[in-house]
């Protein structure tokens, strides 16, 4: 496999650790220094903060859609930019959020292969369940960070 590859692999287990529920998966996606930058989300400082977060703010069904993937490999670092699609739902699949935009990484190679070091997220809308699917994207994604409270 290609470095590139293995790094696709990598952004892939994020994606798949949290739709599956699968925290040792997620949790093996970052370095142990790793930080995070949700924008009106949130902010953590470790790989631990986060897993916390994802694993109490998924309690339904959630599918994390990547594609468009733009890897730049130098040496042993990597950036990269990964369109995200996601649907996240409530407890028992009640309600969804339809969250959009982007993954921007620094990854590193390491003894156990390519994990992030760093990730951006930049959410370009999100639309919200109910009569709340009438907001416009832009702003339905304030709202959503709103309601996830920054970290």
């Amino acid at each position: 496999m290609t470095d590139r590859d293995d790094i696709v692999d990598v952004l892939t287990r994020y994606a798949t650790g949290i739709d599956s529920r699968d925290w040792t998966l997620f949790r093996s996606c970052f370095t142990d220094d790793a930080h995070f930058d949700y924008g009106a989300i949130g902010q953590w400082q470790s790989p631990e903060a986060i897993t916390a977060y994802m694993r109490a703010s998924h309690s339904g069904p959630s599918m994390h859609r990547l594609t468009n993937f733009v890897i730049v490999v130098d040496g042993d670092t990597a950036t990269a930019r990964t369109y995200v699609d996601a649907v996240v739902m409530g407890p028992k699949g009640l309600g969804a959020i339809e969250n959009f935009g982007w993954y921007d990484d620094q990854l590193v190679r390491t003894d156990q292969g390519w994990r992030i070091r760093f990730r951006r997220t930049i959410l370009h809308g999100a639309r919200l369940p109910g009569p709340l699917r009438l907001v416009p994207p832009v702003l339905g994604a304030r709202i959503a960070g709103w309601l996830g409270g920054r970290r």
